[in-house]
């Protein structure tokens, strides 16, 4: 094979940068989860709906750079690229999670101190392959399959629509992906005007991992989909216009209440099934003016997938202190939040130059 059958294309520079306000907006997210009693409540109500539209995101991304590959490429050449690209961060963050973990004192996990050492471990160890661990070894208690760093759980539902898209998907022709994209939608409408929100998947049973797959499979399908069908036009100010509207999405309140669910899962399914597709092609469409605007969408391109997985051992301790603190209000809390958040941030950078590109690098010489 030549070493330039698989050179880098080039990328959608505001793609990247939806990215990152994406990721941004799920620290928030995570900040203002504790001051709430439930999904009804948020202060961030819909942030979740971030994870949907990076796999959106990352279904477009995906079928724009490997569709046309596959005549020089193999499936394990495929997956050292994936695995290249998602592996390091994921081995950081479970790592963070693991150095914080017995660090954090609180009522709401009054057993973290009494788990072994060598538990904790394999815990971590197993954390960093991404695989899911079982119920036995939840060892917060929160019955997640990444007790040191939640988010993984969304790692792990990637990796499946990658082996999914690698070893079958991909030779759909666009008819029959249309009707699987279709069949996918619906299946994840039921699933929300049901239950009234999609919020779910981090937990190893077979509810979640349901609520997990659904939430997968359409929009990373949809969004290989919309790679092949999208003819992008010339869109002005399309970051400025795609940023709001994620935006909105995300930081719209609940609706409908505790009576009305399905009007909130009706929101949802609109926005992941039409807005999402929607956003990603006049990002796709976009022009960039500005060299401010492109180092912009660069940065937070940069950081946005570094930012995900460094972010949450990070929450875990701001969790903590908000439990110690019975009654604190938003008032009190903010500033501590907008510290972990600008932390965060910080955290995620020099993850990325310090860490993530040189093991990618080195990974890149390894793999070949």
């Amino acid at each position: 094979m030549n070493k330039n059958d698989l050179a880098t294309k080039p990328h959608y520079p505001i793609l990247d940068g939806l990215r990152g306000v994406a990721a941004i907006i799920v620290v928030t997210f995570h900040l203002g989860e504790p001051l709430s009693t439930s999904n009804l409540d948020k202060l961030v109500n819909h942030g979740y709906l971030a994870v949907d539209f990076f796999f959106l995101l990352s279904g477009f991304v995906i079928g724009y750079a490997y569709d046309d590959r596959w005549p020089k490429m193999t499936v394990g050449t495929f997956f050292k690229r994936r695995i290249e690209r998602l592996q390091p961060m994921v081995v950081l963050g479970m790592t963070l999670g693991a150095v914080g973990f017995y660090f954090t004192d609180s009522t709401l996990w009054p057993l973290i101190h009494t788990i072994p050492v060598w538990k904790m471990l394999l815990v971590m160890l197993v954390g960093y392959t991404i695989l899911p661990v079982p119920l036995s070894l939840d060892i917060r208690g929160w019955e997640e399959m990444h007790p040191l760093n939640s988010v993984g759980w969304s790692l792990f539902f990637e990796y499946i629509a990658n082996i999914l898209y690698a070893v079958w998907i991909r030779k759909f022709s666009k008819t029959a992906l249309s009707v699987f994209v279709v069949i996918a939608a619906i299946a994840l409408a039921q699933m929300a005007i049901t239950n009234g929100d999609v919020s779910g998947g981090w937990t190893l049973n077979i509810p979640q991992v349901r609520i997990g797959l659904t939430r997968t499979i359409f929009p990373f399908f949809a969004g290989l989909l919309l790679s092949r069908l999208a003819k992008p036009t010339r869109i002005k100010n399309a970051f400025l216009w795609c940023s709001l509207l994620v935006a909105i999405v995300l930081y719209m309140p609940r609706i409908g209440g505790a009576e009305y669910l399905w009007m909130n899962g009706l929101y949802e399914s609109v926005c992941i099934i039409i807005v999402f597709p929607l956003i990603v092609y006049i990002g796709a469409s976009g022009v960039i003016k500005s060299q401010t605007e492109s180092k912009v969408c660069k940065f937070l391109g940069d950081i946005s997938y570094p930012l995900y997985m460094v972010h949450y051992p990070l929450v875990y301790f701001y969790v903590a202190w908000i439990s110690n603190h019975k009654g604190i209000t938003i008032a009190q809390v903010w500033p501590y939040a907008l510290l972990i958040l600008i932390t965060a941030i910080a955290l995620a950078y020099a993850a990325l130059k310090w860490y993530d590109e040189p093991v990618r690098r080195w990974l890149r010489k390894k793999l070949g």
